[in-house]
C-alpha cells in the first residue's frame, strides 16, 4: 500500500505539470490527494507494529514529524520554485520527492507487517466503541480548532504581518518547526508518561495560547512566540492521540490510524467554514476565541475518552474487534 499510494501521488503530479487544461490539472490533484491518503495512514501503522510496544511513541512522532515538516516548508517552498519559473516547476519538484521517497520504500521496507483485510463496513465498526468514538472526536475537535485560525492566517496575524509576504512565510515556517519539535518530544514524553497528560498538556496550553491572539496577534513581537506556542501544542496532540488508538487494539492499527486521519481531515475542511462563520461573527482578530473554545471542548472529550478506557480496564472487557 505504500509503494501504491506513493506511485499513484508521483504520477498524479507528474500529470498535474503536464495538464493542458486547468479542468485536467484539477482532476490530477485529486487523484494525487487519493494518493496521499493511501500513504499516510498506512505509514503510520506501519510505523506502530515495525517497533516493540515501548517505543511506538517515538516511531509515531517522527512519522507525523514528516508531515508537520512539509506542512511548514510546502508553501514556502513552492512559492519560491514557482517564482522562478511558474507552478508547473513546483509540481514537478514535488513529483520528484515523490520518487525519491517511492525508491526509499522500495530498498528500506522490503518487509512491513500486512494489516487484516477488512471491509468498508468494518473499518468503521470500530466507531461503535465509545472509546474509539470519543478519541477520534478529539482528534476532529482539536483540528477543527487549530486550523479554524490557521486558514485564515494572514488576517488573523495582519498586524505583525504588515503586508509583508516575506514575514507571512517566516511565521508560516516558525509554525510548522514548532510543530515538528513538539511531534518529536512527545513521542519521548509519551514512552515515558503516558499519552494522557500529553494530551492534556497540548490542549491545555492550545486553549489558553489561542486565547489570547487578539492581543498576541497585535505585533510582530509578541505574534512570534504565540505562533511558535501555538504550532506546538497543535501539532503536539497528533501523535499522543495516536498512540491512544493504537494501544486500544494494536492488531487493527492500521484501520484506526485511518479513521483518525479521516477524522483530522475532517476537521481541517470543518475549520474552513466554521472560521468564515467567526470572521462574520466576530472579526479576524478574535478567532482564537473560537479555536479556544473548541480546544476546551476537546479537552472535556478527551477526558470522557479517559474515564471510558478506564471502565473499561476495571470490566476487563473484549478487545476491539473487526
Amino acid at each position: 500500500m505504500l509503494l501504491v499510494g506513493t506511485a499513484v501521488f508521483v504520477i498524479a503530479n507528474v500529470a498535474t505539470a503536464l495538464a493542458p487544461t486547468f479542468g485536467i490539472a484539477l482532476a490530477t490533484r485529486a487523484v494525487a490527494g487519493f494518493g496521499a491518503a493511501m500513504f499516510s495512514p498506512t505509514a503510520t501503522g506501519s510505523a506502530a507494529m515495525l517497533v516493540p510496544a515501548e517505543k511506538r511513541g517515538h516511531a509515531l512522532s517522527i512519522v507525523v514529524a514528516g508531515l508537520t515538516l512539509s506542512t511548514a516548508l510546502g508553501s514556502p517552498v513552492g512559492a519560491v520554485i514557482g517564482g522562478l519559473g511558474d507552478w508547473r516547476y513546483t509540481m514537478a519538484f514535488v513529483a520528484s520527492l515523490g520518487a525519491v521517497a517511492l525508491v526509499g520504500i522500495w530498498i528500506a521496507l522490503t518487509e512491513v507487517p500486512l494489516p487484516l483485510a477488512v471491509s468498508l463496513s468494518k473499518r468503521l465498526a470500530p466507531l461503535a466503541d465509545a472509546r474509539v468514538g470519543l478519541t477520534l472526536a478529539t482528534t476532529f475537535l482539536g483540528l477543527t480548532g487549530i486550523f479554524t485560525v490557521y486558514t485564515y492566517f494572514a488576517v488573523a496575524f495582519d498586524r505583525a504581518i504588515g503586508g509583508n509576504s516575506f514575514v507571512l512565510g517566516v511565521l508560516l515556517v516558525l509554525w510548522g518547526a514548532a510543530g515538528t519539535f513538539a511531534n518529536l518530544a512527545s513521542g519521548r514524553l509519551i514512552d515515558r508518561i503516558g499519552s494522557r497528560r500529553v494530551i492534556l498538556v497540548m490542549l491545555t496550553v492550545l486553549a489558553i495560547d489561542s486565547a489570547l491572539m487578539p492581543w498576541t496577534s497585535a505585533s510582530l513581537w509578541t505574534a512570534v512566540p504565540a505562533i511558535v506556542i501555538w504550532g506546538a501544542s497543535g501539532w503536539g496532540l497528533l501523535v499522543p492521540q495516536q498512540y491512544r488508538l493504537v494501544a486500544l487494539a494494536p492488531a487493527i492499527a492500521p484501520v484506526l490510524l485511518g479513521l483518525n486521519t479521516a477524522g483530522s481531515f475532517f476537521g481541517i475542511s470543518a475549520a474552513g467554514v466554521i472560521g468564515a462563520a467567526g470572521l462574520q461573527a466576530v472579526g479576524a482578530h478574535h478567532l482564537g476565541f473560537v479555536g479556544a473554545g473548541l480546544a476546551v471542548i476537546a479537552f472535556l472529550v478527551s477526558e470522557l475518552a479517559t474515564l471510558r478506557i478506564a471502565a473499561a480496564e476495571r470490566s476487563k472487557p473484549a478487545p476491539v474487534t473487526i
